[in-house]
């Protein structure tokens, strides 16, 4: 099975276990979630990711390969964006691209000083 086959059937529930693993043994000690956003503004992205020790905070939305950003998480990642902030939106082919590794990797690995 090749990767873009495993990306389309790749379900956000797994590619969002699979950030937090991953963010987690880049040593980000901090992962916020909402579990359920039925009491809250629409659009917050899925993941925010604090990594102290290098003072990088990221703010991640997740969709499956077919999922539709939303008007309002647009508005949210371009707010964060404007701000000063590191957002992304990432999808199962960006898990298989490395992409996402990239995002999350440390800086001194990413060739920043």
């Amino acid at each position: 099975m090749s990767s873009r086959s495993i990306a389309v059937a790749m379900t956000e529930r797994e590619l969002q276990r699979n950030v937090i693993d991953l963010a987690v043994w880049l040593g980000f000690n901090l992962v916020y979630h909402t579990w359920s956003s039925i009491h809250s503004p629409s659009g917050f992205p899925d993941l925010c990711l604090c990594r102290p020790s290098d003072s990088t905070i990221i703010f991640i939305e997740l969709k499956s390969e077919r999922g539709t950003v939303t008007p309002s998480q647009e508005a949210w990642i371009r707010g964060l964006k404007e701000c000063g902030q590191t957002a992304y939106v990432f999808r199962p082919a960006d898990w298989f691209s490395g992409a996402i590794e990239q995002a999350l990797a440390p800086r001194t690995h990413r060739g920043e000083v």
